[in-house]
Parts: structure tokens; sequence; C-alpha cells
């Protein structure tokens, strides 16, 4: 009896074996062909829980969360969608392509119901599940510090999978184009006045240009040329857009345009505060010019 139990449990085992490897082997083979398609698989609440969710799975799967229709007005996510669809195409057309790593991608409206099992109120997130497991901490993209550039994506990506994608962007030349028309434009101007160039030495004009380069780089433009933040964060639940970053490690786009106004501001009060100190004209006047630009100014700086 102990040993007809053990040949029947063993058959139990191996038919239960044979049955996991075949489920396996058709979601794969379902993934590949989806991914021959389309560089990133779109999913709703079925496919995701399917395919994602459920064992067996020997591959990690990539999902950006998102709300692309037009009726929700992110821009964010149509940026994030953009920078993910170039490392998705880096991935799909490499050498080193395989069934190891899928990207995927869930819209809201499309699967409201994996928002709410996942208990997300905001997009674009990114996650990863891997291979065995459930997703830990780690495997939520941080795209408020990071940014979503694809190229931050990728170095994610292989801290979690040790998939290694070299990001290839499509060639882009409107910055050599805007440079060559801005070379040439530059060039004709001083032919034209070739024989008047005293414009050159105007101190004025390379002090306002000098401030420009000041205001940009205070502001935090060369951290966003880096890290490649959103513009700024729209809640997909409520529709409130977010303008300032709730966090002193991260910053918006939009905030940094903030900033640089109001630096600018800052700069033009005092300026115009010297001047009134140092014109000619009734005392009474001047004394009134400077009591509010110093108000304005003080305003200005708390607010900054």
């Amino acid at each position: 009896n102990q040993y007809l139990k053990t040949c029947v449990q063993k058959k139990k085992q191996k038919k239960k074996q044979e049955w996991t490897e075949n489920l396996l082997s058709e979601k794969v083979e379902q993934m590949m062909e989806w991914s021959s398609r389309r560089s990133v698989i779109r999913m709703n609440g079925d496919k995701f829980r399917r395919f994602v969710k459920a064992p067996p799975r020997n591959y990690s799967v990539i999902v950006m969360f998102t709300a692309l229709q037009p009726q929700r007005q992110c821009s964010v996510c149509r940026q994030a969608n953009e920078e993910y669809q170039v490392l998705a195409n880096s991935w799909r057309y490499s050498s080193a392509f395989s069934n190891k790593l899928f990207f995927t991608v869930v819209d809201y409206d499309e699967g409201a119901d994996v928002f709410q099992q996942l208990n997300m109120n905001s997009a674009p997130t990114f996650m990863h599940f891997p291979a065995k497991g459930k997703p830990k901490r780690a495997d939520t993209f941080d795209l408020q510090r990071i940014g979503f550039a694809s190229e931050q994506l990728a170095k994610w990506i292989a801290d979690r999978t040790d998939v290694q994608i070299r990001v290839f962007r499509p060639p882009n030349y409107s910055g050599t184009i805007a440079l060559a028309l801005l070379v040439s434009l530059v060039g004709g101007l001083l032919y034209l006045r070739r024989n008047n160039l005293e414009f050159i030495y105007n101190k004025t004009g390379w002090a306002m240009a000098a401030l420009c380069v000041v205001f940009a780089m205070t502001s935090g433009q060369m951290w966003n040329h880096i890290r490649g933040p959103p513009y700024a964060h729209k809640n997909p639940q409520n529709g409130q857009v977010s303008y300032i970053h709730g966090s002193s490690q991260a910053q918006f786009v939009a905030e940094s345009h903030i900033i640089l106004l109001l630096n600018a501001a800052i700069t033009m009060g005092m300026v115009l505060l010297n001047e009134a100190a140092t014109s000619k004209g009734d005392v009474g006047k001047r004394r009134s010019k400077c009591f509010f630009l110093s108000f304005f100014l003080n305003i200005v700086s708390i607010r900054a």
C-alpha cells in the first residue's frame, strides 16, 4: 500500500510538473509573440494578472503604470512613455535580446482594477516584477528623485535583473541645425555691421548675457538636463497638478522656471534700488522708491 501511494504521489507530481512546464512554455511563447510585434506590450487587468502576477514565471517584467489618454492631460506620462519606448526598443533590437526580460505598460483607462489592486494613486510609475518571488521596495523605480531618462531606467534594470541594456536613441539633428542657423545668423550680422562693431564692447549687453547664464545655472537647469525630471506632476485620481516637488532632493522643471523668475526679479529689484538711491532728484521721492523696492525685494526673497 505504501509503495502504491508513493507511486501515485510521484505520478501526480510528474503531471503537475509537466502541466507547469507546459503553462510556462505557453506564457513565454505568447510574451515573445507580443514582443515581436511591439517592444512594449500593452496589458489590461486580465493579462497583467495572468502573465505578470500569476506563477509560473521564469522571466522578469518591467511595467509602466501610466495614464496616456488625452482626457487625463498627463504631459509627464507622455514624456516618460517616450523614454520608455526608447529603452524598450534598445532592448528589443539588441543582440542580447532574450525571453528573460519583457517591457509592458498598463494604462489607467485599460486597467483601473490593477491600480486599485496595487494601491497606486499616481502615474507614471515603473515597477519590476522579478522572475521569482514578489516585488520588493527597491523594485519600484524612484522616479521623483532620479527622473525617467532611458539611461537611468537602464541602470535601475541592470541592478534588479543583471540585464545590461545599451540605450540607442534615434538620431536627432535639430540641435545641429539650430546651432548652424545661430552661427550663420551671428556671422551674417557681423558681416553686415563689419564697419561698426562697437556693440561688441557694450558692457550692458555682456552683463545681461552673463546674468541669463547665471539665472539658468542657479535655477537648476543643469540638474534638469542630467536627471530629466518631469515638468510637473498631475495626480490621475483628482487631477491636481504639483509644480513644486515635495522633497528637497528633487525638483520639477516648472520649479526651476519659477526659481529663475524669482532670481531675475530680485536682481532687477537690486538694480532699481541702486538707481533710486544714487539718482538725482527729490529726496522724498527717492526715499519712497527705495522703501517700496525694499518691500518688494523682501516679499520676493521670502518666496524664493
